[in-house]
């Protein structure tokens, strides 16, 4: 048996996967120790694995991240990207990697399994000299010849000037990011480490193993693929478990208007951004508009509903997703391909951090359509209702995906192919860390 180090982002739509990813471990008699924050260790320890908090890391509140990172107050859209990828998840990798590197000189692990944002834990891995396996809860954002740049949110263009267009826009965002990319030598530096050779676009991805949320038929085409990334679907599926249904449930189950469901995320739930506008848009057709908030604390919302509407802060998807006809998504990766899964077609505003990608992949593969914007107006939101609504071609397109989903068992298959690896690799010699 094997000892597993599982490293994981303190964001709740990276816990859930990858709550399902342990509990597969140690359903296979592994050893399991899971290091997030502590907001989140229970939802470890409820599934058989030991739970290490963020210590020299800061261990924030996703739900208020300015209080730990001041810098991002005010920031949306691409500045509050650049700002979350360089503080959140870059300037903290050193710090995540001497908390990892103390587990690990404490209790050696065989592999650190890590979701793909934990860019400590790449660097755990580099001083412990152990195989790393990212597990890949966000679309790919590997860089290719053959595509623009994922945080645009563009499908890639085609004919020799949409290939020049796409390679300029990768000249522009490098020398955008330039700032992140020193934070990130910088955090090696902290950490002890020399410079490796690999783009600072590459160093989300392990070079051993990638297990890749999702399946091909999302995934824009490219030559360049490498062959240690797979697919594995869904990480976890919707189940009649989870968060309580609300009171007004029945009317759900009753129902003889199509159900059409409306997500804020769990991440940023300004409802303003997307509920609103939906609230607007379809508050006088014949629908029945189910809204989930995100905030299971406090579901209520700075403005009246219209009487078609219910509203909840979460929602059981196993329960619900059946019965919903059309989703209205912030680009979530996690409900997407929950939608997706139950051949549902798809409406979807995505504003920042991975979701305009999200977003475009949908439309890229006909099962939605893309509003090019987290918060389209009400007129938006109707125009691409009724295209969803009255357009068999992406129901057909999202029951073709399903099909595709259902065909793996992701957290069995994270199990299988880092097993495989290891079966390639000696033991880590004198097991010490640097």
């Amino acid at each position: 048996m094997a000892e597993v180090m599982i490293a994981v982002m303190p964001f709740q739509g990276h816990v859930a996967p990858m709550a399902a990813v342990a509990r597969a471990f140690v359903e296979a008699g592994h050893g399991v120790r899971v290091y997030t924050g502590s907001a989140h260790a229970d939802r470890f320890t409820a599934v058989g694995a030991q739970a290490l908090r963020w210590t020299s890391a800061p261990d924030f509140d996703e739900h208020d991240l300015a209080a730990t990172f001041p810098m991002l107050r005010g920031r949306k859209g691409p500045r509050q990207m650049l700002a979350n990828v360089e503080h959140v998840f870059v300037r903290t990798a050193a710090a995540q990697s001497d908390d990892l590197v103390r587990a690990f000189d404490e209790r050696p692990w065989d592999v650190v399994v890590a979701d793909g944002l934990s860019l400590g834990a790449h660097l755990a891995s580099e001083r412990t000299r152990t195989p790393w396996v990212t597990v890949s809860i966000v679309p790919l954002a590997i860089p290719s010849r053959d595509l623009p740049p994922p945080m645009l949110g563009l499908a890639p263009a085609t004919g020799a000037l949409g290939r020049l267009r796409d390679r300029a826009l990768r000249a522009v965002a490098r020398a955008g990011a330039y700032g992140i990319r020193r934070a990130y030598i910088a955090e090696r530096a902290r950490a002890g480490l020399p410079a490796n050779g690999r783009s600072f676009d590459e160093a989300w991805y392990s070079s051993d193993l990638v297990c890749a949320t999702g399946v091909a038929e999302l995934e824009f085409a490219r030559s360049d693929l490498a062959t240690h990334v797979v697919f594995v679907g869904e990480l976890t599926r919707a189940t009649a478990g989870g968060a309580a249904l609300p009171t007004w449930w029945d009317e759900v189950a009753a129902s003889a208007e199509p159900v059409v469901h409306v997500t804020q995320g769990t991440l940023n739930v300004d409802p303003h951004d997307l509920i609103e506008p939906t609230f607007a848009a379809l508050g006088r057709q014949p629908v029945l508009v189910v809204a989930a908030t995100g905030r299971a604390d406090d579901p209520s919302l700075p403005f009246p509903a219209p009487p078609n509407a219910r509203v909840a802060g979460l929602l059981p998807y196993g329960a619900l997703l059946p019965r919903v006809d059309v989703m209205v998504t912030n680009g979530g990766w996690g409900g997407v391909l929950a939608a997706l899964a139950a051949g549902i077609p798809l409406i979807v505003a995505g504003g920042d951090l991975d979701k305009p990608g999200v977003a475009a992949r949908v439309a890229w593969s006909g099962a939605g359509v893309n509003l090019r914007s987290g918060r389209p107006s009400a007129r938006t939101v109707l125009r691409g209702w009724r295209r969803v609504s009255t357009d068999a071609a992406y129901r057909v397109n999202a029951a073709r995906i399903a099909e595709r989903l259902a065909e793996h068992h992701g957290p069995a298959e994270v199990v299988e192919h880092t097993l495989r690896l290891l079966a390639t690799r000696q033991p880590p010699a004198a097991a010490t860390a640097e």
